[in-house]
């Protein structure tokens, strides 16, 4: 029997990949929205009144990326932006109530999506994996 893949780096990848696919298809499906998409409205609605420039250090993404994903969930009605009220260049983002809408519509399957993971790693591996990549995703490497 071959010895398991150890390039760990190149696995996060694919398995990073794989996930992203599945659940964008079960999030489209559900509520319209992306995977990325949920994660900022999560975000939004985690700190209403955020700025685009906090929300790029929330998701871990540059200002360049968040600023076109801001534009899609904008244009889908999914957040509204206003003028910041002391940064003159600055806008606060605000959760409407089609993006309440489509976080309710996607929760449940976001709660399928873990179990179906749970399922895959057993809860024990299931802990583990979510501890591992926790402290992989605060490392300074």
């Amino acid at each position: 029997m071959a010895e398991p893949d150890q390039r760990l780096f190149f696995l996060l990848q694919r398995a990073a990949h794989t996930l992203r696919v599945a659940a964008d298809r079960r999030c489209v499906a559900a509520a319209g929205v992306t995977t990325a998409q949920v994660g900022a409205l999560f975000a939004v609605r985690e700190r209403p009144g955020i700025t685009q420039r906090e929300l790029a250090g929330a998701l871990g993404l540059r200002e360049s990326a968040v600023t076109a994903l801001v534009g899609r969930i904008s244009a889908a009605g999914l957040v509204t932006r206003a003028a910041h009220p002391r940064e003159h260049r600055a806008v606060v983002l605000e959760l409407s109530e089609k993006g309440v809408a489509a976080l309710d519509a996607v929760r449940p399957e976001i709660d399928r999506f873990n179990a179906d993971l749970r399922a895959l790693l057993g809860e024990r591996g299931f802990s583990q994996t979510a501890d591992a990549l926790h402290r992989l995703a605060h490392w300074q490497g």
